[in-house]
C-alpha cells in the first residue's frame, strides 16, 4: 500500500476470529456460572410445616418459601407420584413419595387418610427425607437425625453457618421434609378442600439471577471484543471517506495511507492511483491552456506592432482591443495559476480577515462597511480567501455602489455575506454568472473591460476550501453569500 500504509488480514478471516474468540469467552463464563459456582439451595419443606398451614396456623415455612392457603370445591386432580421403586441402597436416605407421605401428613393435622391429598410435581422433584439426613439451606446446616423416644417421627438439629450459634431449634421435632414444589390438601367438614401450595417464585429466581449473571457475564466479555473489531473496521472507512472528500476540494493533497484491512488496503491503492491519474489530467490541461494563453502574447505584440503606422482612429480601435485581450490572458494566467497551486491551510479568524479587506477598500476610497458581525475561526489558505473577498467587494463597489458586509455563524460553517444597491440580476443569471467568461447584460453595459472571470475565480476558491459562494437577489440589490466550514475544535 502507498504512503506508508500497511494491510492487515481479510474482514472474513477476522470475522471469524471474532466469533470464535466470543464462543470461547461465552462457554469459559458459562463453565464459571454452572460449574465453579454452588447450585442454588433447593426449597425443603417440613411435613410438619405443611400441616400447621394446613390447621390454620403460620405459613412461613422454616426454610422454604412462603405457603399460600386457599380453598376450592373438589380435590386437586393431579396424579399422585409413584415413581419405579429403586434400590433403597442406590437411594441412600433419599426414597420416592408412596403412601406413608400422606398417611403421615394426615397424622400430623388429625385426619383421616381419605381426606387428605398430597402431590408433588413436576416428575421426581419432591423427595420424602426419612432418617438421618444432612441439608444446605440459605444461612444455615440442617441435621435431620432419628427420631427420639417421645419425639415423633423424626428431630432436627440446626447450627448458624455465618457464626457457628445454635438455630434455636434442637428440641423441636422435623419429621420427614420435601423437596420442592407440592400440593397439599385437607378436606373441610363442608365437603370443600383447603389447599396449601408453596407461592411461585419471585422473579428472578435463583436459577434466573443465574441466567442474567450469565448473559450479563458474557455481554462484557464479547461486547468489548465486538467494539474494537467495529473500530478497526469502520476507521479505515471513515479515513477513507475524509480522504474522498479532500480529493473533491484538492487534487494535488496527499495520497492516503490507511491501515486495516486487507479489501480496505486494495480500495485505498485503486483510490491513489485515481488520485494520481486526476492529478496528471488536471495538470496537463493546466499546461495546455497556460501555453496557449502566454504564446497569445507574441501575434499581441506584433498586431501592436504593425498598427503603429496605422491612422489614428484605427490605431485606437486596434489598441484597445488588444489591450483588452492582454488582460483577459492576464486573468487567464492567474486564473490557472491559483486554481493549480496548492497552498497549506492554516487556522484563521475570518472576521479580522474580512476587517483587513474593508479598511484596504477604504483607503481607495471605497464605499465598504462592516455591519454586526461574530468572530468564527477557519482553517483557509490566507491568500486565497483575500482574493476571493477582494472580487466579491469589487464586484458590489463596482456593480452596487457600496458594500455592507457581515460574518456570523450558522448551521456548522462560516457565512459572509456582502449586500450592494445595485441592479440586481435576472433569476437566470444568478448561476451563470459564475461560468467562465460570462458577463450579464448590466455588467457589459458599465463595465466593458471586464472579462467575466471574479465571480468564477471566487467561487473556485471556495470551493477548494469546502464552501461555496451564492448569489441571491433582494429588494434593490443583490447579495454575495459565501459559506465555508468552520475550524475543528
Amino acid at each position: 500500500m502507498k504512503a506508508g500504509g500497511r494491510t492487515g488480514a481479510p474482514i472474513a478471516l477476522q470475522l471469524v476470529a471474532l466469533l470464535v474468540v466470543s464462543l470461547i469467552a461465552a462457554q469459559l463464563m458459562t463453565f464459571a456460572v454452572v460449574v465453579l459456582m454452588p447450585p442454588p439451595a433447593r426449597a425443603v419443606y417440613r411435613l410438619e410445616d405443611v400441616a400447621q398451614a394446613l390447621r390454620g396456623g403460620s405459613l412461613h415455612p422454616r426454610y422454604g418459601r412462603e405457603l399460600a392457603r386457599s380453598v376450592q370445591q373438589d380435590a386437586p386432580t393431579e396424579p399422585e407420584l409413584r415413581p419405579p421403586p429403586r434400590d433403597p441402597g442406590e437411594l441412600g436416605m433419599m426414597q420416592p413419595p408412596g403412601e406413608w407421605p400422606r398417611r403421615e401428613l394426615a397424622s400430623l393435622v388429625g385426619a383421616r387418610e381419605a381426606d387428605v391429598r398430597l402431590i408433588q410435581h413436576p416428575p421426581y422433584s419432591g423427595m420424602m427425607l426419612r432418617g438421618p439426613f444432612s441439608i444446605r439451606v440459605p444461612g444455615r446446616f440442617v441435621q435431620a437425625r432419628p427420631p427420639a423416644p417421645g419425639e415423633g417421627p423424626g428431630g432436627v438439629a440446626g447450627r448458624d453457618v455465618a457464626n457457628g450459634s445454635s438455630g434455636g431449634f434442637a428440641s423441636r421435632p422435623a419429621g420427614p421434609a420435601l423437596f420442592g414444589e407440592f400440593t397439599a390438601a385437607l378436606r373441610q367438614a363442608d365437603g370443600r378442600w383447603l389447599v396449601v401450595r408453596p407461592r411461585p417464585e419471585p422473579f428472578p429466581n435463583d436459577w434466573e439471577r443465574r441466567l442474567l449473571l450469565w448473559l450479563g457475564g458474557c455481554l462484557l466479555l464479547v461486547a468489548p471484543l465486538g467494539y474494537l473489531f467495529a473500530r478497526r473496521i469502520t476507521a479505515p472507512i471513515g479515513a477513507f471517506a475524509r480522504a474522498a472528500e479532500t480529493l473533491g476540494r484538492d487534487p494535488n493533497g496527499p495520497l492516503m495511507a490507511l491501515s486495516g484491512p486487507a479489501e480496505i488496503g486494495m480500495a485505498a491503492r485503486a483510490f491513489n492511483d485515481m488520485q494520481a491519474r486526476l492529478k496528471r489530467y488536471i495538470e496537463d490541461r493546466t499546461a495546455m491552456v497556460g501555453a496557449i494563453s502566454h504564446d497569445l502574447r507574441t501575434p499581441l505584440a506584433r498586431i501592436r506592432f504593425k498598427v503603429e503606422g496605422a491612422p489614428e482612429p484605427v490605431k485606437a480601435a486596434v489598441i484597445a482591443d488588444v489591450e483588452q485581450m492582454e488582460q483577459m490572458i492576464s486573468q487567464v494566467l492567474a486564473f490557472i495559476r491559483d486554481a493549480s497551486a496548492g497552498r497549506p491551510h492554516d487556522r484563521l479568524d475570518l472576521l479580522s480577515l474580512v476587517e483587513c479587506q474593508v479598511d484596504d477598500a477604504a483607503q481607495t476610497g471605497q464605499d465598504v462597511a462592516l455591519v454586526a458581525s461574530a468572530a468564527v475561526t477557519v482553517e483557509a489558505d490566507a491568500l486565497g480567501l483575500q482574493r476571493l473577498l477582494a472580487n466579491l467587494v469589487d464586484n458590489a463597489v463596482k456593480y452596487g455602489a457600496r458594500a455592507r458586509i457581515s460574518v456570523a455563524e450558522a448551521d456548522g460553517h462560516a457565512v459572509v455575506e456582502i449586500e450592494d444597491d445595485g441592479p440586481g440580476l435576472a433569476a437566470g443569471d444568478l448561476e451563470r454568472v459564475f461560468q467562465p467568461f460570462y458577463r450579464a447584460e448590466a455588467a457589459r453595459t458599465l463595465d466593458g473591460r471586464g472579462v467575466g472571470l471574479g465571480l468564477a475565480v471566487a467561487r473556485s476558491i471556495a470551493r477548494a476550501h469546502g464552501g461555496d459562494v451564492t448569489l441571491v437577489s433582494r429588494d434593490g440589490g443583490l447579495i454575495a453569500r459565501v459559506r465555508l466550514p468552520l475550524s475543528a475544535r
